[in-house]
């Protein structure tokens, strides 16, 4: 009877009503290991929730690295494979407000170690974000990096001016501040 009473509590502790992550992104969010984004499923709430509930983007396999890029947009950031990075005008305070499906199109770039700047990257503009899925988010200056799933090469733009989740996003500046230029009409998000 008490092994049968041990057995219930152990159980009872491992489905506490703390939500669990879904794995969405992690080769969108592990400049290690992948060259673009890739596109998630998202079965979950809109918008800029800041609960890990339903969806979240999994844990990266190491440091992430930061870099530029210099394109139509003038010298912006890229991670190490140079994918595009970009920051989102409704996050606040450093913190990310990006959750749930706006994380399915703007999968966050996460790290599991201090991330490295390279070629042209600001070091002491690079930290980093805890996210309230329990992982790690980098950030530049003041601003958590997000990838945009339709940006498919090293250079792409398509996120830039996008108004997608209701509020702007836009490649960084070296000097960890928005390059708020429309790239193209045709961007979307």
């Amino acid at each position: 009877m008490a092994a049968l009473l041990g057995l219930t509590l152990v159980v009872a502790g491992c489905s506490s009503s703390t939500p669990t992550a879904t794995s969405t992104t992690a080769a969108a969010t592990t400049p290690a290991s992948s060259s673009a984004p890739a596109s998630s499923s998202a079965s979950s709430t809109t918008g800029k929730s800041g609960s890990a509930s339903v969806q979240s983007p999994s844990a990266a396999a190491g440091p992430a690295a930061v870099g530029t890029t210099t394109g139509k947009l003038g010298t912006f950031l890229v991670d190490g494979k140079g994918i595009t990075l970009y920051m989102w005008v409704a996050d606040t305070d450093g913190k990310s407000t990006c959750y749930d499906k706006c994380a399915g199109a703007w999968p966050p770039l996460l790290t599991t170690g201090a991330p490295t700047a390279t070629s042209g990257a600001t070091a002491s503009l690079l930290g980093t974000v805890a996210r309230t899925d329990g992982t790690t988010q980098v950030t530049y200056g003041k601003y958590p990096l997000y990838y945009f799933v339709k940006d498919k090469a090293p250079g792409d733009v398509t996120g830039q001016g996008s108004n997608g989740f209701d509020a702007k996003w836009w490649v960084l500046g070296v000097n960890g501040e928005p390059i708020a230029t429309e790239a193209t009409a045709s961007s979307s998000g």
